[in-house]
C-alpha cells in the first residue's frame, strides 16, 4: 500500500494548478513557452481484495494507437501524443484543449506483477489494473568478520 505520509505525492497536481493559475504568462511576456504538450490527469488508488492498484488517466481526444505504457519497477510510464485537429478555414477564438506529446510517470507504492497487468480504454479514460505482488522477499545477508592475521594486521 502507498505511504500516506509521502510529502511528494501531490507535487504533480500542485504543478498543474500553478500552470493553470498563471496560464500562458511566458508567451504573453514574449518568451518561449515553458513546455510542449500536456500532462494528463490521473487517479491512483489501491483495492484490497485481491490486492491491486488502479490507475485512471484522462486522455480524451487521444487515439489509443498513440498511447504507450511501460512498467519500470515501481514506476508506470504513460506516454503518447494528442494530435491537434486543425482544419482549413477555421478561425479560433479560443484554444484550451492542449495537444502535443505527453509523458506521465507514476510512482507506485507497492511492487506489482507486470505479467498480469490489464489496460482498457473507454470514453477517453485509460484504466490500468496492476496486481500487487506478494510481499517482497526479505533475505538476510550474512556479514563476514575480517580475517585477522598474525600481529593484528588485516
Amino acid at each position: 500500500m502507498p505511504d500516506r505520509n509521502d510529502p511528494f505525492a501531490n507535487f504533480e497536481r500542485m504543478r498543474r494548478e500553478i500552470d493553470e493559475l498563471f496560464g500562458d504568462i511566458w508567451t504573453r511576456a514574449g518568451l518561449p513557452a515553458r513546455r510542449v504538450g500536456f500532462s494528463p490527469r490521473v487517479d491512483v488508488y489501491y483495492c484490497p481484495d485481491p490486492p491491486h492498484v488502479v490507475i485512471k488517466a484522462e486522455l480524451a481526444g487521444v487515439e489509443i494507437e498513440d498511447v504507450n505504457l511501460e512498467l519500470r519497477g515501481r514506476t508506470l510510464v504513460i506516454s503518447g501524443e494528442r494530435r491537434a485537429h486543425e482544419g482549413e478555414g477555421r478561425v479560433y477564438q479560443q484554444i484550451e484543449i492542449e495537444s502535443g506529446p505527453f509523458v506521465r510517470e507514476i510512482q507506485l507504492g507497492a511492487d506489482v506483477d507486470s505479467d498480469r497487468a490489464k489496460a482498457t480504454y473507454d470514453d477517453g479514460i485509460l484504466r490500468i489494473e496492476l496486481p500487487i505482488t506478494e510481499g517482497a522477499r526479505v533475505t538476510q545477508v550474512p556479514i563476514q568478520a575480517p580475517v585477522k592475521r598474525k600481529g593484528g594486521e588485516r
